[in-house]
Order: structure tokens, then sequence, then C-alpha cells
């Protein structure tokens, strides 16, 4: 609050418990009554007066304080589960092994990733009735991370890669 005002709300402050002291009655049953006030003002360099609300987001922003297992969706029909693992530049590596086909697999887990705040690319993705696979990257706040799956038949391994920031070096094969 800038002086002048501080100053001016002291002063209007004061003359109202002058005037409320000061005032007189001929009613000789009147009371009066004193109440000890306590203001406490803090001054502080002017600021621009616009005003911003935040709103709150689904975005995790992983630091060094995060749990980036948490950042890593285990599939549907996980069978098991590897890791997690600590790999280079503070990343935590997870390798599932999942019954269920290839193709199938990886979209449902796209899926699941871009519903827990994930931001997918998708780097390659293919296959047919017998194999095939996929590789994404994501972002979800400041955490990167690297997915790749794949296989044949009815069993799709997948290998998860997860940073607090974008590493230098963005293979997941740690």
């Amino acid at each position: 609050m800038p002086k002048n005002t501080c100053a001016l709300a002291i002063a209007a402050l004061a003359t109202g418990l002058i005037a409320a002291g000061c005032g007189s009655s001929s009613d000789s049953s009147t009371v009066t009554e004193t109440k000890t006030v306590t203001a406490s003002l803090t001054q502080t360099a002017p600021t621009d007066t616009t005003t911003s609300t935040e709103q709150p987001t689904t975005t995790t922003t992983a630091g060094a304080d995060t749990d980036l297992q948490s950042l890593i969706p285990t599939p549907a029909n996980t069978q098991e589960t590897d890791g997690p693992d600590s790999i280079r530049e503070n990343g935590v590596h997870m390798h599932f092994k999942v019954d269920g086909a290839p193709v199938t697999t990886m979209d449902a887990y796209q899926a699941d990733l871009e519903s827990r705040g994930w931001a997918v690319t998708v780097r390659n993705s293919g296959g047919g009735d017998r194999g095939g696979g996929a590789s994404y990257t994501a972002t979800n706040g400041d955490a990167y991370g690297v997915f790749t799956g794949g296989g044949h038949g009815t069993r799709t391994h997948i290998e998860a890669c997860v940073w607090p920031t974008m590493p230098s070096n963005t293979e997941c094969d740690d």
C-alpha cells in the first residue's frame, strides 16, 4: 500500500476514535467503553496495480524432489515389472512385460500417458497382426519421458524412462 494511502487510513482511524471519545450525552446512564485496537502495517515498495489469478492445472512439474516413478503409468495387463532403476541425469527407468498385442498395447499406453498430463509425440509406430510397436517422447511440466514398446503375438515389452528435465542423451537404453 503506498505511503499516502497508509497515512490517510491511519489518520481516518485516529479521527474516528477521537470523535467517538469527545461526544457528549445528557443521559447520565451512558456508559463509555474503551477498546484498544492494535494495528500492524508493513510497508513495501509500490508494485504494479495489475492483479492476476492463477488457475490450477493438472500438469505435473517434476523437480529434484518429485517422485519420477509416479509419472510412469503401469500398462493394463502387465504381467511383470522391473525397476525402478536409477539412470543418468537423475532419471528413472522401468520395464513392463505386458500380455497384449503390441499395436493395441502401445495405442492404449499412449492414451494413458495423455490422460495423465503427458504431451506425447509419436517418434515411430507401426506393425500388424504378428507384431509391431511404437516409440514416444513426452513432456509433463518440466519432466521428459521416452516410452518405447514392441513385441509379437500377445507379448509386448515397454521400456519407460523419465527425467526431471530433458537429458543431454534422450535414449532410454540404460
